[in-house]
């Protein structure tokens, strides 16, 4: 499948902002997508981290008071964990928020889709960044056999380099991977 194809089948409607909820706090991330052969960007939590120790997943964080809706959060936040710079322009649709296991979030993943991106450099929020062959990794997919991850909804589970992602992260790569179906 080619950028453009990609691009054309994620592209929908971005409305950044969620009603507040007293259940979950509120966070997005960026899902980016880029290359001939397209490849997604994904990072290593670092094992020291409180909320998502070691867990593989997207640039993204919590909404900040500065933030003027959860897009600025999800640009915010990969500017800062990657060092990646993606305009507001290169973000082509959103998926529906997920809502985390344990730490309370409800996070609304946007997607870029982009030729080329720069180097990559992690701040300490980032243990290790994944350039990940998307068509590939999305068919890696499985049923998340683990029954306590399953109490909030059902849950999927992908595979790269032995490293397994499962959780929000999985649900949104399901998203993706349903979308790119159609």
């Amino acid at each position: 499948m080619h950028l453009e194809e990609i691009k054309s089948l994620l592209s929908t409607p971005i409305n950044p902002i969620l009603e507040k909820n007293e259940k979950y706090r509120l966070a997005s991330i960026l899902v980016v997508i880029y290359g001939q052969e397209p490849i997604v960007v994904m990072t290593e939590k670092p094992k020291d981290m409180k909320f998502h120790a070691g867990e593989i997943s997207f640039p993204g964080g919590k909404l900040e008071k500065n933030d003027s809706d959860l897009l600025e959060t999800a640009l915010r936040e990969t500017r800062e964990e990657i060092g990646l710079e993606i305009s507001k322009d290169d973000v082509v649709g959103q998926l529906d928020p997920v809502i985390t296991l344990n730490s309370g979030f409800m996070i609304l993943p946007f997607i870029s889709v982009v030729d080329s991106i720069p180097k990559l450099s992690a701040n300490r929020e980032v243990e290790k960044i994944f350039h990940i062959p998307l068509e590939p990794f999305l068919k890696t997919m499985a049923h998340d056999p683990d029954p306590t991850h399953n109490i909030i909804q059902e849950m999927y589970v992908f595979e790269y380099q032995k490293q397994i992602v499962w959780g929000a992260s999985a649900r949104i790569l399901k998203q993706i991977q349903s979308s790119l179906k159609s």
